[in-house]
């Protein structure tokens, strides 16, 4: 049975841990993130119920790698949240896609590369940490997802 115990000694920057002992190592490391939006959207050229103006609940997940800060953060997940929310989901969450992306067929293929795209741009201010994009998967419904990796991006 475990026993809860209350913290004998809190223990206190630059008492107990030194600035050297906060970055624990310096190898790349991930970081993952979610989120969820509302949106509708039709498709051309297809045949099928997605012709028609329907929407989704989407969810977005986003693996973002690079090396720790003196502090042992790569990136806030908080900044994380910015980004997104300045950036990305003000044209997605409750918007008409085919309105408000760049002109492409708003399938799930389409947006997680422009997705990938806006995320990868806002990072570029993180270069210092080395933070880069390794996937985006864009879940359309709950069993259906396109993905889009760093690795699909390189010499094509």
């Amino acid at each position: 049975m475990l026993e809860f115990r209350i913290v004998e000694k809190l223990q206190k920057y630059k008492e107990d841990i030194t600035q050297e002992q906060l970055r624990y190592h310096r190898k790349r490391v991930m970081v993952s993130k979610e989120f969820t939006f509302d949106a509708a959207h039709h498709l051309h050229a297809y045949e099928g119920k997605c012709m028609n103006l329907h929407g989704h609940t989407y969810k977005v997940v986003f693996g973002i790698s690079g090396y720790l800060d003196e502090r042992g953060l790569m990136i806030d997940f908080g900044d994380i949240k910015d980004v997104w929310k300045n950036k990305i989901e003000i044209y997605l969450d409750h918007r008409y896609l085919n309105e408000t992306l760049p002109p492409m067929n708003t399938t799930a293929e389409n947006m997680v590369y422009w997705i990938f795209e806006k995320m990868a741009e806002a990072l570029s201010s993180y270069e210092e940490q080395g933070a880069r994009v390794e996937f985006v998967r864009l879940y359309e419904t709950p069993t259906s997802y396109a993905e889009m990796r760093r690795e699909w991006m390189i010499g094509e």
